[in-house]
Formats: C-alpha cells, sequence, structure tokens
C-alpha cells in the first residue's frame, strides 16, 4: 500500500520538514497541514510546508490516508483527541515522537481501532518552529518504526517505505527496545548538556561573560544540544523516565569510576577508557552519521538529533 494524501498535525521543525521532504520527494503525494498556534499556520503558509494548510485539525486529516501526529511527546493524546472521528477509516495513524511507550499508548487511548503505526525519525537541529524545518532533515538519517504486537506487515511496510522515500535509512523494533537504545543515545546526552550549561550559568567564581567568552569546542557544543526545544525535551524525560533513570544511573556509576581513577591518578585506566570511547566517535563518522571535517562540516541548520 502507498499513500496518496499525508496529513501532518503540528509544523515545527519536524513537521515542517516533513512537508517539505514530501513535496521535494513524493511530488504526486498530497500533504495537508494543522497547527494549534495560529501564528505557526500563517507562517506555514507563506512558506509553503504544506499544499493546504488547514485552521482545524479534523479539516486536516478528513482523506488522508497517513496521518503523522508532529506534537511533543505530552501532547500526542491531546492532538489524537481532536482528530477522533474524523479520521477516515483504513488510514494509517503515526507521529514523530522520541519516546514510543508512552505515545503508542496515547495514540490508542485517544483514536481506539485505529491503525498506529508509529516511528522516530533520528534527525533534528537545535532549532524549532516553522521557519526550521528543511526537505533535506532526514536523508541519510535513522527512522526508527515501532509497530504494536500483531501489526499487519504491508501497514509496517508502507510507513517504512515512505520514511525510506524520505532519504531515510528505516530499521524496525518494539517501543520498549527503542526506548532504552534511545535512551542512551539521546535522552542522557541531552539531560547530561542541560545539566552542564545550567552548572556553567551557576558557577560563582567565574562570571556568564566568561563562560561565554571563552567556551571552547566541548562546552559550545553542549551549548548546542542544550539549546533544544524546551517544552519537547520536558516531555522526553517525563515520558520515557524508567528508561533515562536507568541510564542515569549506569553513567553515574562510571563517573564514579572516572572520578576515583582521577583521584588515586591511575592513567591507565583513564588512557584505556578514552581509547575506547575514542573507537566509538570514529565508527560513529565511518557510517557516515556526521563529519570528521572542522567543525564536524555543520551547516547552518546544525545537527543535534530528537
Amino acid at each position: 500500500m502507498s499513500f496518496d494524501r499525508v496529513a501532518i498535525i503540528g509544523l515545527g521543525l519536524l513537521g515542517g520538514s516533513i512537508g517539505l521532504a514530501v513535496q521535494d520527494a513524493l511530488p504526486g503525494v498530497v500533504t495537508t497541514g494543522y497547527d494549534a498556534d495560529a501564528a505557526t499556520r500563517t507562517r506555514a503558509r507563506e512558506r509553503g510546508l504544506c499544499a493546504h494548510i488547514f485552521d482545524s485539525a479534523a479539516e486536516a486529516v478528513r482523506d488522508a490516508d497517513l496521518v503523522i501526529f508532529c506534537v511533543p511527546v505530552g501532547a500526542m493524546g491531546a492532538a489524537a483527541g481532536e482528530v477522533a472521528g474524523a479520521i477516515k477509516p483504513g488510514a494509517i495513524v503515526s507521529d514523530v515522537g522520541s519516546s514510543k511507550e508512552s505515545v503508542a499508548k496515547a495514540l490508542a487511548e485517544a483514536l481506539p481501532g485505529a491503525t498506529i503505526i508509529p516511528a522516530h525519525p533520528v534527525a533534528g537541529t537545535e532549532n524549532s518552529g516553522p521557519d526550521a524545518g528543511f526537505a533535506s532533515l532526514f536523508r541519510n538519517r535513522w527512522c526508527i518504526v515501532t509497530p504494536p504486537e500483531g501489526a499487519a506487515p504491508d501497514h509496517v511496510e508502507a510507513v517504512s517505505a515512505f520514511w525510506s522515500a524520505l532519504g531515510a535509512n528505516v530499521e524496525v523494533m518494539t517501543p520498549q527496545h527503542h526506548d532504552l537504545v534511545l535512551a542512551v543515545t539521546s535522552h542522557l546526552p541531552h539531560l547530561i548538556a542541560y545539566t552542564i550549561v545550567g552548572t556553567a550559568s551557576d558557577l560563582e567564581g567565574v562570571t556568564q561573560s566568561e563562560v561565554i567568552k571563552y567556551s571552547a569546542g566541548g562546552f559550545r557544543d553542549f551549548t548546542r544540544i542544550a539549546a533544544s526545544d524546551p517544552t519537547m525535551w520536558r516531555d522526553v524525560f517525563l515520558s520515557n523516565k524508567d528508561a533515562v533513570l536507568e541510564m542515569l544511573q549506569r553513567f553515574s556509576e562510571d563517573l564514579t569510576a572516572l572520578q576515583r581513577a582521577i583521584r588515586v591518578g591511575d592513567g591507565a585506566q583513564l588512557f584505556d577508557h578514552f581509547t575506547r570511547t575514542r573507537a566509538i566517535r570514529r565508527s560513529i563518522i565511518e557510517l557516515g552519521q556526521d563529519d570528521a571535517r572542522p567543525d564536524f562540516g555543520r551547516s547552518d541548520h546544525g545537527s543535534a538529533e530528537s
């Protein structure tokens, strides 16, 4: 099966990028869109993020073959509730949230009987809003599809093929495994970045102007991550709290071990640890998930993942 009409609910970075990517890669597919913010709808029309942008969610999803919710994970249930009864029979409902168990549950409760195939494109930048989207966001990035148990294979394949058409590399896994993987690869790094930047701003012996003026590459890159949308990340941590807390406990134990190595002067342990982590970085570059060029070869779009 394929999709002739795709509805996008939420026209920020991800929703806007999907709209532009569909127009670029699937020109025969009609896109419709809606955002709860009137100013965002106006700007989305100006940028042409979708072919048709409506002033109600129900209008946007009517006749759509695929409905994608691109709102913060904490708002998924409410957003889905707005279109209950308006989604046509046989349509597939999906999303782009970075925690999957909680989102799947919220969508299923709001849309009983609907065909729900959640997904998570592991792509994004620290920017948000209708001006942040761009068509190439998903190219050579991963999109993880997390179908519920018993989902029809053709429905899973249809969602997978949609993301492949937008340039993404697609992986299918259970919602539970997704949440554990993303807790360590995305959620925990964001939590650490928020913490480090907050710690620097609270230091009494260092002024804020000095923190900004003398930021070397490491701290600078942490600030890029820490600039990500606060509403989205608040909801991510609350919705995936079990996996995040599990990874945070493991991180705390590893950090304590490094703290002890520094205290006792165990250079061998530090060298071995840094050598192992350096190899991880090289593997990421080899897989094409980042760039070894100066400043990581980044454009103005950035490359922080969600």
